[in-house]
């Protein structure tokens, strides 16, 4: 019991402790809100009090940092200003002493323009922008007559000899004369064309020559760049193309190039026109592959990065040039057609085709449609002119009424005319080939030139026909065809027509040829080889008593029995004589041109006439020997003959004397 009274009195005694304890911590916390509650009012009062002093600061920090805003503005405008009076010096003084330095001054001013119209605020900006505009267009003007200047004073036309030093070995001239460059006149069915040389052309090397100093360009491209940039595009094309196109005129005027139209090529005499047309070929490949070429060059180096006046300027300076080279060939197209002229129609078609692919890269851009379509239209117009011409030619072989006598029966002018255009036809294989292929569907190219070739031909042999029917002599008549007929075959199988024509047409013309001969043979010499046979000897007025089998002297007997056989045979030993010399006399006039085939036909004659003599004479030239006067009968051996065959179809005129 007192335990616990005990425990209890400690409990209170602890208890007492702690409101004590707690009462203090009251005390000390509400004394120390206290003094708190006063730094609060004191720190509002001593924030009330800084506040003016707070603004002030302020106020100076920014007015500082405006007043450096200020000064470095300042500064920019006092160097906008000061490089502007730089520029404006260097402008006033021109751009001929320091273009380099003329030029950087033109960037400048353009800078300065674009930071006082970026800085409006400037009061004196205004005024500064007008001023800096006013001194850029007295700038771009100066440079106007700088590049003019310039350009001009680089700009010489190409002398001959340094367009000649840029072709091909092939092609340069031996002489330093326009009008004989690699001697391009007189192409015509005697020239001669060939399809390799074309090829060699097309791969050789050429060189287009330096119209304006490299050294030079980069200056008139910054010049050129500056008027673009100030947009004086239009009189920066101006210059260039007064200045350019007249020296590529004059630089072909100096080659030889006339300016000639449709009237003027009717009024010229054929060799005269000719000699032209070949010239005008050389002028275009000089014109195309090395003028044009080098002035492309210049353009594109000059107006780098201003691709379409590049391709406009270019367009602009060879407009005139162009069309003086093509309206020749226009009017070469378009004028009267005739055969001679389908050859230098093809050789104009080639170089046209040659040049095609060059002047499609040269003339490039939209600007050049014009020039590309005028050089295509004149291309199509030619192959349309070569064909027709074709046509024309072969309706006029076929129609062909000149009177022109071929009296010893010779090959005629018109079959050796056909037959050696015929042969240059086949010089000119694969741009025929490619003529037709301008007008014509289908595979088969060749073969239309085969068809057109034997179309030729036919035409050829039925004028031949018609010419033929002119000799009053049969003999003649044959004679005639054969020789044509001949030199025909003879023609076609020395040249690539044998290939094109086929070994049939070689074959079936032969056997005309034979033909032919074998009617000589029958019409010219049957009534003479009666002479010589039993039935010419009873025709001749003897009776029926000589046997066909009866030697020398059987004959003799029947003779001494009937002085009317002997009559018969004296008589037809002169008309054998008569008729031969007859023979001789007329066809050792006519004439076999070809060797080969005058020896075969002489040897066909003697192959029968002279068995057919030696027969005779065998069985009755001793009878006539033994009676009077024997060499007026007998007046010839078989060698004699022999000898005087020999003399036929020699062409001999008939007051030369025999051999």
């Amino acid at each position: 019991m007192g335990i616990a009274v005990a425990g209890m009195d400690s409990l209170s005694d602890r208890a007492s402790m702690m409101r004590e304890a707690l009462q203090k911590s009251q005390t000390i916390t509400d004394n120390v809100v206290s003094i708190l509650g006063s730094f609060d009012s004191r720190l509002s009062a001593l924030e009330t009090a800084m506040r003016p002093t707070q603004i002030r600061t302020h106020a100076i920090r920014k007015a500082h940092e405006n007043i450096d805003k200020s000064l470095k503005s300042a500064e920019v405008i006092l160097a906008q200003f000061d490089l502007s009076r730089q520029a404006e010096a260097k402008i006033l003084k021109g751009p001929h002493e320091d273009l380099e330095g003329y030029l950087g001054a033109i960037d400048q001013l353009r800078s300065n323009i674009r930071f006082f119209s970026s800085n409006k605020n400037f009061k004196n900006s205004e005024g500064v922008i007008n001023h800096s505009n006013t001194l850029l267009a007295k700038a771009i003007s100066k440079l106007e007559d700088e590049f003019k200047q310039r350009l001009n004073s680089y700009s010489k036309p190409i002398e001959p000899d340094r367009l000649f030093d840029g072709l091909p070995n092939s092609l340069r001239p031996s002489s330093g004369s326009p009008g004989n460059q690699g001697e391009p006149g007189g192409r015509g069915p005697s020239h001669n064309h060939s399809e390799h040389q074309n090829v060699d052309l097309e791969t050789a090397v050429y060189t287009p020559p330096t119209l304006i100093p490299p050294r030079i360009i980069p200056l008139l491209h910054d010049l050129a760049k500056q008027m673009v940039r100030a947009g004086h595009s239009q009189q920066l094309l101006k210059i260039y193309k007064e200045t350019r196109s007249l020296v590529l005129e004059e630089s072909l005027r100096k080659l030889g190039v006339e300016k000639l139209g449709k009237d003027d090529v009717q009024k010229m005499q054929w060799e005269v026109l000719e000699a032209k047309i070949g010239n005008w070929i050389h002028f275009m490949r000089i014109a195309v592959k090395l003028l044009f070429a080098g002035e492309r060059k210049v353009c594109d180096e000059m107006f780098e990065g201003f691709d379409s006046l590049s391709d406009q300027c270019f367009a602009e300076v060879t407009a005139s040039s162009v069309s003086v080279l093509l309206s020749f060939g226009e009017a070469i197209a378009r004028s009267k057609r005739s055969p001679e002229k389908l050859f230098v129609l093809l050789d104009m078609y080639e170089i046209m085709r040659e040049l095609h692919s060059e002047i499609e890269t040269i003339f490039k851009g939209k600007a050049c449609n014009e020039i590309r379509e005028s050089a295509l239209g004149l291309t199509k117009r030619l192959a349309q002119t070569a064909q027709e011409t074709f046509g024309d030619f072969e309706e006029a072989v076929e129609k062909d009424a000149t009177k022109t006598a071929v009296l010893d029966g010779t090959v005629h002018p018109l079959t050796s005319y056909v037959i050696n255009y015929v042969k240059f036809l086949f010089d000119y294989q694969s741009t025929l080939t490619q003529l037709f292929q301008e007008f014509e569907t289908g595979d088969g190219k060749v073969s239309q030139l085969a068809s057109v070739t034997m179309r030729i031909m036919q035409a050829l042999q039925t004028n031949l026909d018609g010419k033929s029917k002119q000799y009053r002599d049969p003999a003649l008549t044959h004679l005639f065809l054969m020789n044509n007929i001949h030199y025909m075959v003879r023609s076609v199988r020395r040249s690539e027509a044998k290939d094109l024509l086929g070994d049939d047409w070689v074959q079936i013309h032969r056997r005309i040829v034979q033909q032919h001969a074998n009617q000589y043979k029958r019409n010219a010499w049957q009534k003479i080889l009666q002479c010589l046979s039993i039935q010419g000897l009873t025709s001749s007025g003897g009776g029926s008593s000589v046997g066909d089998g009866g030697n020398s002297s059987g004959v003799s007997r029947a003779l001494i029995k009937d002085r009317s056989i002997l009559t018969g045979l004296l008589a037809l030993f002169k008309i054998f004589n008569m008729q031969f010399e007859e023979l001789h006399q007329r066809q050792s006039q006519w004439t076999v041109p070809d060797t080969e085939l005058r020896e075969s036909l002489r040897l066909a004659v003697a192959e029968v006439l002279l068995p057919a003599y030696r027969s005779f004479l065998k069985r009755f030239g001793p009878l006539v020997e033994n009676g009077k006067n024997p060499q007026k009968y007998v007046k010839y051996t078989a060698e004699d003959l022999e000898r005087m065959l020999g003399e036929f179809f020699e062409g001999k005129n008939i007051n030369e004397p025999k051999r």
